[in-house]
């Protein structure tokens, strides 16, 4: 952590109102979406409700599902490494990418692997590493950090993009969003094919059959796990469901408050490696369950904050997210969540100015699933 505080990075971000407009032009826009969804939706508060006390019952037993999640991946021919720290769930990732080769990874979107700055380390151990949402992807080409947990490049117009296209990638200028994401397909297409490892999230893990679930609306996350021989999910280990029944609930509440669906456009469900006779998937299956801070989190008075799904809705309604952006908070988690689960995992003295970042409103509160 730099000597640069809270209050410097939002005057960094007050001196570009043009980020301002875009920021606050992209919340409304996923607000607005999530209103009409649960309008429509009569059973949403039911479904809020029930949860809660999902993910209440499961950190209350997390050591149990986790050991459940743990023996069935392991069944199926898959390997679990739990990671106390970044540095170990980094070191384990490197490692294993040195010993098979791996000469790049491609990588659907994940929060932990930001929190763990997981392509710092890959690149440092001589892995190209390729993010292949479109979001991270235009984040990466620009060496910037996410802006908010969905919708990462929220802080940038079309224009910016098309600017950082033409120079990145040595394409005419357009804004046109239809080309700009024919470009980048275009570009990720061969990545995908000759990715030597592919990298992903985790938003659940189903304890009682080993399965991950990865939501997505752009299908990398289908090509990232598939195509490539050697599959690393990376996830925070409170992100565990017991049955499918529990993961369907979790789904509806996720897709609907981060943007307005009923369900993502990709549920992707992977149970283990390649099975004999199977036409595709990888060869090898590694989960690295990442701990960092979060077990001392589960202890103390604010392990409520583990209960999040990071669908992102609390940064859409929140002002004070609006008015700075995402990269005023400093941590890869902005906004109300951030505000509470950063110092949480790495401390109050470094990040305490962060309980500033409020109104007391309680519109965070209103729209947390």
């Amino acid at each position: 952590m730099s000597n640069v505080t809270f209050y410097d990075r939002i005057e960094e971000a007050a001196a570009h109102p043009e980020k301002h407009a875009a920021v606050g032009s992209g919340a409304q826009r996923l607000l607005a979406r999530r209103a009409q969804a649960v309008a429509i939706y009569d059973e949403m508060d039911e479904m809020r409700d029930r949860g809660r006390l999902i993910r209440a019952h499961t950190l209350s037993r997390l050591d149990h599902y986790l050991a459940q999640f743990i023996n069935n991946v392991e069944k199926l021919g898959g390997h679990v490494f739990l990671a106390g720290d970044a540095a170990e769930a980094n070191a384990y990732i490197t490692k294993l990418a040195r010993e098979k080769g791996v000469r790049s990874a491609v990588k659907s979107k994940s929060m932990v692997t930001e929190e763990i700055h997981l392509n710092d380390a890959l690149e440092k151990a001589g892995v190209r590493p390729i993010e292949s949402d479109l979001g991270e992807y235009i984040i990466q080409l620009a060496d910037e950090r996410p802006s908010h947990i969905i919708a990462p490049v929220m802080h940038r117009t079309r224009q910016d993009v098309g600017k950082l296209f033409s120079e990145k990638l040595d394409v005419d200028y357009t804004e046109d969003p239809l080309v700009l994401n024919q470009i980048a397909r275009s570009k990720l297409r061969q990545e995908f094919l000759e990715a030597d490892m592919g990298i992903s999230g985790v938003n659940f893990a189903v304890a009682d059959s080993g399965t991950i679930s990865i939501v997505t609306n752009e299908g990398n996350a289908r090509m990232s796990t598939t195509a490539p021989p050697i599959h690393v999910a990376v996830m925070g280990m409170e992100r565990i469901v017991p049955t499918f029944e529990e993961l369907g609930i979790m789904l509806q509440i996720l897709a609907r408050s981060a943007t307005g669906q009923k369900l993502s456009v990709y549920a992707t469900m992977i149970t283990g490696p390649r099975r004999p006779g199977d036409d595709d998937g990888p060869e090898e299956f590694h989960v690295v369950i990442v701990d960092n801070g979060r077990s001392q989190t589960l202890g103390s008075e604010l392990a409520e904050i583990l209960y999040c799904i990071r669908c992102g809705a609390c940064l859409n309604t929140c002002p004070v997210y609006q008015s700075i952006g995402g990269h005023a908070y400093g941590s890869v988690y902005p906004g109300p969540i951030g505000s509470v689960l950063t110092p949480a995992l790495d401390g109050v003295g470094p990040w305490g100015e962060l309980a500033h970042a409020s109104t007391l409103c309680g519109a965070c509160k209103e729209v947390c699933p």
